[in-house]
């Protein structure tokens, strides 16, 4: 499918251990990935507490899921991690690595 990013989308989830996260629906003012389409790849941040990642991911409508393909970076060392028990913000980011080709078009822009 497509790779696609959208601005802000951001659900939770309490989902645990290293596998796919289930999108527990959008918060306030914010989009659902839904708006991602199904079976299409994005960037993506999740955050609980000390633990983070950020990597590229699949949605799936069926069961409103966030498959973790590659991982960027985390506070596991660059791998995947084994999230804990409680709430976690899941949304669409554009990971610093891949900014800066970003940065170096809107400077020559100027």
């Amino acid at each position: 499918m497509a790779f696609v990013v959208k601005d802000r989308v951001k659900e939770t989830t309490t989902t645990t251990g290293t596998g796919t996260i289930t999108l527990a629906g959008a918060e306030s003012g914010f989009q659902a990935f839904s708006v991602i389409g199904d079976g299409n790849s994005t960037y993506y941040a999740i955050v609980g507490d000390t633990e983070w990642e950020v990597g590229i991911g699949t949605y799936t409508s069926s069961g409103t899921t966030l498959a973790r393909d590659s991982v960027i970076s985390s506070s596991n060392s660059g791998s995947l991690v084994n999230f804990s028990a409680g709430s976690k913000d899941v949304f669409v980011t554009l990971p610093a690595e891949k900014s800066n080709g970003f940065a170096v078009a809107m400077a020559l822009a100027i």
